[in-house]
């Protein structure tokens, strides 16, 4: 098991665990790009969204699960980002499915 993700997920690498269910984890990213930023892992291995788009059940938890530490984080009301990067041209640089949450300032610039 190469993956860094999988490791974090199967807790042989610590994080600071934010959430937890039996599909995902969510952890504070190591290098946050914002006050608050936040990852939703899937435990399984998904390379990529790719992998798993027609999953809808596994899609929504995720999108539940980002919801949910947004507002735990408190960023719900003043607004956040959700981003899922794929591939090389997309920025992804862990080739393990995750969702970033990022909020807690004003996010600005482009996207692209």
């Amino acid at each position: 098991m190469d993956c860094i993700f999988c490791k974090i997920a199967s807790k042989l690498i610590k994080a600071e665990l934010v959430d937890e269910t039996g599909d995902l984890v969510v952890i504070k990213d190591a290098s946050p790009q914002a006050p608050v930023h936040l990852l939703v892992i899937p435990k399984k291995h998904y390379t990529s969204i790719l992998d798993c788009a027609t999953d809808t059940r596994l899609m929504g938890e995720m999108a539940a699960a980002a919801v949910r530490a947004a507002t735990r984080a408190g960023i719900d009301a003043s607004g956040f980002r959700i981003a899922v990067n794929t591939n090389d041209e997309g920025g992804q640089t862990v080739f393990h499915l995750h969702m970033h949450v990022l909020g807690g300032r004003q996010l600005t610039g482009r996207l692209g």
